[in-house]
């Protein structure tokens, strides 16, 4: 079992940045590929970013390419999305996801979610 908080939210204007953070729970996190999606009303949750259990590899989506950066830290049991540049399509909830299984960016096979952090940026 793993639980996962994120924080790291807010209200922002456009062109300025954000730091998403997601604390897991469990001893075996360093072991999992994690990832990031989020969810605009009304639109289905969509990837963003997804990182390797070691770091080594890491995947965007093309629209945050540039913009946004997926890390984590091992030792603290934290992964965190730093988010620059934002636009007003940024603006949605922020998830951090565990995938255990193996690597990929669809949503079904990621295992365990956080219950997100609401990003706004403001035109």
């Amino acid at each position: 079992q793993v639980q996962l908080v994120e924080s790291g939210g807010g209200l922002v204007q456009a062109g300025g940045s954000l730091r998403l953070s997601c604390a897991a729970s469990g001893r075996t996190f360093s072991r999992y590929n994690m990832g990031w999606f989020r969810q605009a009303p009304g639109k289905e949750r969509e990837f963003v970013a997804a990182i390797s259990w070691s770091g080594g590899s890491t995947e965007y989506r093309d629209s945050v390419k540039g913009r946004f950066s997926i890390s984590r830290d091992n030792a603290k049991n934290t992964v965190s999305l730093q988010m620059n540049s934002l636009k007003p399509e940024d603006t949605a909830v922020y998830y951090c996801a565990v995938i255990t299984s193996r690597w990929g960016t669809d949503k079904p096979l990621y295992d365990y979610w956080g219950q997100g952090t609401q990003v706004t940026v403001s035109s």
